[in-house]
């Protein structure tokens, strides 16, 4: 028995976010035998971009039934059935998190329907429901709402059980009741971390950093990595026993720990980093009459570089954007070319110059501060004040110092390229 599930939620922060729509198909294999559709009063506020996707506004919600109301529902209509849903860790996480507060202790099987078609359908363009179901020519309407989205969930269920002619792959991927939850120690691990950009460190039982990484939001990223699937996501899972972390502030600074530190520690879980630096650059050129343009070709240090790339491939796809946006890569004249080139190296490049770089920090009024001394990332920390950034003596007393390496300033000139947040200063030479 099979319970088909969608969830409209309130979004917010994890684990707050509230139920305002559910529908749930119980499904015998063959057909609907018992359904449950309704509105939720989540007794909380709906974020803005919720409304926008669903048409469900708070207004629609107050005379809809609280979670408690319908909670004996749920279960009988659940009970002794798989929870079947496109995402069923999301509608799974968010179900019993509104029983929890209930005191009650919601355990089902679930079944995911992204999972199997993955498996199944793996030629796929996409395996979102939305487009999924479409390149399938599944009739779908009313998307991005719970009972829309629950029968186009049971539509494509149908039509993977019919593909799953020897039913291997469903037994492997119905999950155990307890797969894709936290255990205590991990709830305790997840609630320390912040939903901050930095680097943290997973410890086995010995307290061994076994792996690095840097992510825009600590909490999510390592409750993923405690409720995903796999090998990996299981290794991590069995022998993290703490994480540690430090906030960076900005991406650049995350980025450049991260890459620091897994070279120095070189955890277990970690791939052998690969930090030979970069092997393409777009490099400035002039012709015959004068006229500077931008090549794309294999890094040398015969002229000045635009920015530094991992392939030729990425290269020339960067080098096609700023030809589709400003045309300065042709060799033929072209008014101010040579000013606008000029202008782009000031914004992208690091090749030979003498710079600080400005990115977000920690806390409010603070920043995260990098110098490059002649295109090479010299040190990085924090400051709060601008005198300390203006003052070079002051400034390398607060950066902690690095040495040469390529890698870093691919990763520089990686992100100059993406966030345009980043400010740059030039150093005065005086």
């Amino acid at each position: 028995m099979y319970a088909i599930l969608d969830i409209e939620s309130t979004g917010g922060k994890y684990n707050e976010e509230g139920i305002m729509e559910i529908a749930i198909h119980r499904f015998n294999g063959e057909q609907v035998v018992d359904q449950f559709i309704s509105l939720i009063n989540p007794e909380r506020d709906i974020q803005p971009f919720v409304v926008k996707l669903t048409g469900i506004n708070e207004r629609m919600l107050t005379t809809a039934p609280k979670f408690h109301e319908v909670a004996k529902r749920i279960v009988e209509i659940t009970e002794n059935a798989v929870l079947v849903a496109h995402n069923a860790q999301f509608d799974y996480r968010i179900l019993r998190t509104e029983f929890r507060r209930l005191g009650y202790d919601f355990k089902r099987k679930t079944l995911c329907t992204v999972d199997l078609s993955k498996q199944l359908i793996p030629d796929a363009e996409s395996h979102s429901l939305g487009k999924l179901v479409r390149s399938l020519g599944i009739p779908v309407g009313d998307r991005h709402r719970a009972n829309g989205d629950a029968i186009a969930t049971l539509k494509l269920f149908k039509l993977l059980l019919a593909k799953d002619t020897d039913k291997t792959i469903i037994k492997q991927i119905i999950k155990e009741e307890n797969l894709g939850e936290l255990s205590p120690n991990q709830i305790d691990i997840i609630e320390a971390l912040p939903s901050a950009t930095g680097v943290y460190y997973m410890h086995d039982k010995d307290g061994e950093i076994t792996y690095i990484s840097k992510s825009s939001n600590i909490k999510k990223r390592v409750n993923q990595h405690f409720t995903n699937v796999g090998d990996f996501a299981r290794k991590l899972q069995k022998s993290t026993k703490r994480v540690s972390y430090e906030r960076t502030g900005g991406e650049l600074a995350g980025l450049i720990k991260e890459a620091i530190e897994i070279r120095k520690n070189r955890p277990k879980y970690n791939k052998k980093p690969n930090q030979k630096g970069f092997s393409h650059g777009i490099y400035l050129k002039e012709n015959e009459d004068g006229i500077i343009y931008l090549v794309a070709e294999r890094a040398n240090h015969r002229n000045a570089r635009l920015s530094s790339f991992s392939s030729l491939k990425s290269a020339k796809s960067f080098l096609q954007k700023l030809k589709e946006r400003y045309g300065v890569n042709m060799e033929r004249h072209q008014e101010h070319q040579n000013e606008l080139v000029h202008e782009l190296f000031l914004d992208f490049s690091t090749y030979k110059r003498n710079i600080i770089l400005i990115d977000k920090g920690r806390e409010l009024g603070e920043k995260s501060v990098f110098l490059i001394k002649n295109g090479e990332l010299a040190g990085m920390g924090y400051a709060e004040l601008n005198h300390q950034i203006n003052n070079i003596a002051i400034l390398e007393s607060l950066l902690t110092p690095i040495k040469g390496n390529p890698y870093l300033t691919y990763i520089v000139e990686s992100l100059l390229r993406k966030n345009e947040r980043i400010k740059i200063l030039e150093l005065n030479q005086e």
